[in-house]
């Protein structure tokens, strides 16, 4: 038997979309390109209703993003921020972000991580999480996101990574609702 390869390509428009050159110096800036990354998503109907990117967290250099690839790709993993982490970790050449002499990393996301994408980015080594729209905004539109709860970012934080959240949130939420506006499928539901 062949076993099939996994292989993990962003659309074609992404890599116009994003501008590599810019220093995304804060927040606000960091979950506006994962919002636009999410936006784009939906409106060229590649994917899910999220997007998410890795940021140098001193420098706000752009190292990798990710959209949400569930669907198109068949690959119930393939969610923005573990895409944005995989990104990441390949570019950089390392299994961790927090390897010895790299600079910490952030990860922005459209929406706050699910239990999975949270458990990836401890995982990955990142040390902030920075969120738009809120779990609440996902399960309103119909998404499961798993068990989070507040216990679990006290978690994230006793291992060292802070967790910001609501920044941009009714852009972020705006992308949930267009998603489900044009009935685009709930594949975690």
């Amino acid at each position: 038997m062949h076993l099939p390869a996994v292989h993990i390509e962003l659309p074609a428009w992404v890599e116009a979309h994003v501008d590599w050159d810019a220093a995304y110096a804060t927040d606000e800036a960091r979950v506006a390109l994962a919002i636009g990354l999410a936006r784009e998503n939906v409106r060229r109907e590649t994917g899910g209703p999220f997007g998410a990117a890795v940021f140098e967290q001193h420098s706000g250099r752009l190292v990798a993003v990710g959209v949400n690839l569930v669907v198109p790709r068949s690959n119930s993993v393939l969610h923005a921020e573990t895409v944005a982490l995989m990104l990441a970790e390949r570019r950089l050449g390392t299994h961790t972000l927090a390897a010895p002499g790299l600079p910490a990393h952030d990860l922005a996301c459209s929406c706050e991580p699910c239990a999975m994408c949270l458990g990836a980015a401890l995982w990955a080594g990142v040390r902030r999480i920075v969120a738009g729209a809120a779990r609440e905004d996902a399960l309103r539109v119909g998404f499961e996101e798993g068990p989070v709860f507040p216990e679990s970012y006290d978690y994230l934080a006793a291992r060292g990574v802070q967790s910001v959240h609501g920044i941009l949130r009714e852009q972020g939420a705006a992308v949930l609702r267009e998603y489900a506006r044009r009935g685009g499928p709930l594949y975690n539901g």
